[in-house]
């Protein structure tokens, strides 16, 4: 099978959908599909080209055995809504005109969070004339809303129009959490088209440590320390000014730090309140490149997964809890109660307080710090959940997915 995939965001790019779109890739290849690749120059979530790339109209490459075309978009932070569109829309223009240069496939992919790739995907395959499968990763533009960043507006139901537009054209929706499949058939889509397929674990990669990583430790002062982490993007979404709030409330103890690890919008926000509070047990660690994650994990004892008390949150599932289940990590979700939540409880990965409830996220850090057993049992539920979630199934999975539509 032949396959041209659509997305922003592809490593070194690091965050969530990079990962998933690689890891699933890499599989596809290794079972005997064609796999095309179109992004643009990595730059997430920092808005700058990354070291050895650059923006430019046309370049291609090979990792590891997948084509990868990457086009020139309008560069920006991943902050303004205005910079953001504009981001998002020129590599809808560029992608989908680099799509049309590729040899013909047969099935064409694209993946959200936003949907301006999936626009490019649809009016791919309908030049084409091959099946369009639109990978909804975030129900964009309601996020847009649920933090904050812009109000309900002319602008927005105008986005929501393309978005139903885009969903009834697809041929083949795959959702990433069953709530988004709930809440599409709720809006009229036809339930017949959409898969679910769940985030994962590449488990070659990420798998349970006994000890920290030593360089890391020993840059960080993370040694004989029990650390709470919170790695990934920084954004609005994840209210971590309230984790900061809890760095503040765990200072009378010596050996309990609190780790930040990462880059986006909020980032600043979260150095300038540590700095403001002269917190001297928090730990700040710029973003990792993607081959580095394990390691960096490694020096987590628990992982703090935070979300902003919003509904749509409900229906997200955020994909780290899946990589903290394949290194033994136990979890700390402070989330609004939906599937993520869920999942944690069925799998006693870790345990769920209140979404940005100060003082339950410190007592789950002091309670997995203080009782030992606890600990261990929900570290061991965690390692035994992770082939659940296995990223060889998932890209199976997939791959079932396009098959349907491929005569």
């Amino acid at each position: 099978m032949k396959i041209i995939f659509l997305t922003d965001n592809f490593p070194p790019e690091g965050n969530a959908p990079a990962t998933r779109t690689y890891e699933h890739a890499i599989r596809w290849v290794k079972a005997g599909h064609k796999v095309t690749v179109v992004t643009c120059a990595p730059n997430f979530p920092e808005g700058r080209v990354f070291e050895g790339y650059k923006n430019a109209w046309y370049q291609t490459h090979q990792l590891d055995g997948i084509d990868v075309v990457r086009v020139k978009t309008f560069i920006t932070a991943n902050e303004g809504f205005v910079k953001r569109i504009l981001d998002f829309m020129s590599f809808m223009v560029t992608g989908f005109i680099a799509g049309l240069f590729q040899k013909k496939p047969d099935v064409i992919v694209a993946t959200s969070p936003q949907f301006f790739s999936a626009i490019a995907g649809w009016a791919l395959s309908a030049v084409k004339r091959k099946p369009f499968v639109f990978e909804l990763r975030d129900i964009w533009p309601a996020s847009i809303t649920a933090v904050g960043a812009m109000k309900d507006s002319f602008v927005i139901r105008m986005l929501e129009k393309i978005e139903l537009f885009l969903y009834r054209r697809a041929d083949s929706i795959v959702s990433v959490t069953h709530s988004f499949k709930d809440e599409l058939i709720k809006r009229g889509i036809d339930g017949d088209k959409i898969d679910i397929v769940l985030n994962g674990v590449d488990l070659t990669k990420y798998e349970p440590s006994d000890a920290k990583a030593h360089d890391f430790a020993t840059k960080y002062g993370l040694e004989n320390k029990f650390v709470a982490g919170y790695i990934g993007t920084h954004g609005m979404a994840h209210g971590l000014e309230h984790i900061v709030d809890v760095a503040e409330r765990l200072q009378i103890y010596d050996d309990i730090r609190v780790m930040f690890a990462g880059g986006g919008a909020a980032r600043q926000n979260v150095v300038d309140l540590v700095e403001k509070k002269q917190l001297k047990n928090v730990v700040l660690i710029d973003r990792q490149p993607k081959e580095m994650m394990p390691k960096l994990w490694s020096l987590c004892d628990v992982s703090l997964v935070p979300l902003v008390n919003s509904d749509l949150f409900r229906t997200v599932i955020p994909s780290k809890i899946f990589e903290c289940m394949g290194m033994g990590i136990p979890t700390i979700m402070s989330v609004p109660e939906g599937e993520a939540t869920a999942i944690i409880r069925e799998t006693n990965s870790g345990v769920v307080v209140e979404s940005e409830n100060v003082d339950q996220i410190t007592a789950a850090i002091l309670r997995f710090h203080k009782d030992k057993d606890l600990y261990q049992q929900v570290r061991t539920s965690s390692i035994e959940a992770a082939p659940k979630f296995n990223r060889d199934s998932t890209a199976a999975d997939l791959v079932k997915v396009f098959a349907k539509h491929v005569g």
